[in-house]
């Protein structure tokens, strides 16, 4: 890898490191530096490689200039930025001492979509474990600007639209979400995740704020600090399921902390479909008799909207979102299927 980020090029100078970092030999080897940040203290000083998959990720930090801040979450935050004279978003993933293990594991986890491309899901750039200790940064990521709207936004009322003199660098305005839009997003998540899905990637945080919506209204699936690399398609995969993601999204079989399918997805987006579709939030209970109720006595939110009784179409639509989260795995469709049924139903709006 380079050198680390020259950091005067982003912050004040009085965050600058007080030695020049060394520059890496190779770039498939971290120094001794950047592997105790990926490893942790007490790490072995001997340098470890990149996975031959990883190979690719190298940061040309010149060319890299920080603009602002566009949010944070539990393991970093999010910066509109340029690169190579395009605009990127870039995530600096902190150092989490109080969990730098699950820090570890979202860097990683971001990184299992490196080098694919598809038009629904937002595109890793570069990244780099190398970062100036001043940066409380475990590693950065480059990755595509989507823009700063989620479809979290568009459900609620809300669209998200950059300004600048404002503390959060937001203002929001008035939208509005019909069953044709509903259709069209629904369309394009579900082909982001088939193909994800065949190359054994499940997001396992799928939700309105997890999607974006760019200027041009195309849906891009973000955000995959909680997803895995299954080793085979296999329903009796042996990885585990790790703790992380959303509640009300999470799939019954993962809050018990069973094994970890792509049908997870599957459930995440039949929670999310029913918000596009009804506008309200799953769950209004306590967060624990809700996990409760999920798992024991199948709760799910209401499917007794006018939307669902009101035509045919409305039924079918009913019918895709009861199997898709439904409890018995193996009835959920996969993201193929799923995809066709939606297209099908889309055709007749």
């Amino acid at each position: 890898m380079p050198s680390p980020l020259p950091i005067s090029r982003i912050l004040h100078l009085d965050f600058s490191p007080p030695m020049k970092p060394k520059a890496c030999s190779s770039p498939l080897v971290f120094p001794a530096k950047c592997e105790k940040l990926l490893l942790g203290e007490g790490s072995s000083s001997r340098a470890r490689r990149l996975p031959s998959r990883l190979s690719w990720c190298s940061i040309d930090w010149d060319q890299l200039c920080l603009l602002h801040p566009l949010g944070s979450g539990g393991f970093g935050s999010v910066y509109k930025a340029t690169y190579r004279g395009a605009t990127v978003a870039v995530k600096q993933v902190k150092k989490c001492s109080k969990n730098r293990l699950a820090s570890r594991q979202s860097f990683w986890a971001e990184l299992n979509v490196a080098c694919l491309n598809h038009q629904n899901v937002v595109r890793v750039i570069a990244a780099s474990t190398c970062a100036p200790p001043s940066q409380d940064s475990m590693g950065t990521i480059i990755m595509e600007y989507a823009g700063n709207s989620t479809l979290h936004h568009i459900i609620y009322g809300t669209k998200c639209v950059e300004t600048k003199g404002k503390s959060d660098g937001l203002e929001y305005s008035h939208a509005n979400l019909n069953l044709v839009q509903c259709l069209s997003y629904s369309c394009a998540i579900v082909s982001g995740l088939v193909f994800l899905h065949s190359h054994l990637i499940v997001h396992l945080d799928l939700k309105p704020a997890n999607i974006f919506i760019t200027e041009q209204n195309v849906c891009k699936i973000g955000d995959f600090g909680c997803s895995q690399k299954l080793e085979n398609a296999a329903f009796s995969s042996p990885q585990l399921c790790q703790q992380g993601g959303t509640y009300t999204h999470r799939a019954p079989e993962l809050l018990k902390g069973e094994k970890v399918t792509l049908k997870a997805d599957i459930y995440s987006f039949a929670i999310t479909l029913w918000q596009m579709v009804t506008q309200q939030e799953p769950y209004l209970g306590e967060r624990q008799y809700v996990l409760y109720s999920v798992v024991a006595y199948n709760l799910r939110p209401s499917l007794t909207a006018t939307i669902f009784r009101g035509s045919a179409m409305g039924q079918r639509l009913e019918t895709i979102i009861g199997s898709c989260w439904t409890a018995d795995v193996a009835k959920r469709p996969t993201a193929e299927l799923l995809c066709l049924n939606l297209q099908d139903l889309s055709t007749e709006v």
